[in-house]
């Protein structure tokens, strides 16, 4: 198998990797911890802790606090989708562009071969 061929079937490998991640999220997923004074105490004291998944939107931050266990597990998988997601984007980005090299120097090497092989051939004469 090629290098040429090694990189294409890289790139494919990469698309049906993407191809099967059915949801994902953008953000992090941060602890939060509330201090209060509670009823006959002088201290405050601690609740938590509650998750919160946060991202970063037009200019903004977007925050979404998780209330079940259930929704923290699946922002969890989805955190990590998105994750796996943009590290097959440089993947396939660093595959691709290998690609082009091996292409452009596989033609241009060609171009090569056909120019010296025409330069030293003599013209016949009759």
């Amino acid at each position: 198998m090629t290098e040429i061929q090694t990189l294409e079937a890289r790139r494919r490998s990469i698309l049906q990797a993407v191809e099967s991640i059915r949801s994902m999220r953008r953000g992090t997923i941060a602890e939060q911890y509330l201090e209060g004074k509670r009823k006959g105490r002088s201290l405050p004291t601690r609740r938590g802790p509650y998750y919160v998944l946060a991202r970063w939107e037009n200019g903004k931050t977007v925050s979404q606090r998780l209330r079940t266990p259930e929704a923290l597990a699946e922002a969890r998988q989805d955190v990590a989708n998105h994750e796996h997601f943009v590290a097959l984007c440089k993947d396939y980005e660093q595959a691709t562009e290998a690609l082009g090299v091996l292409e452009r120097q596989g033609a241009a090497s060609d171009e090569a071969l056909k120019k010296g092989l025409k330069s030293r051939s003599k013209p016949r004469r009759n």
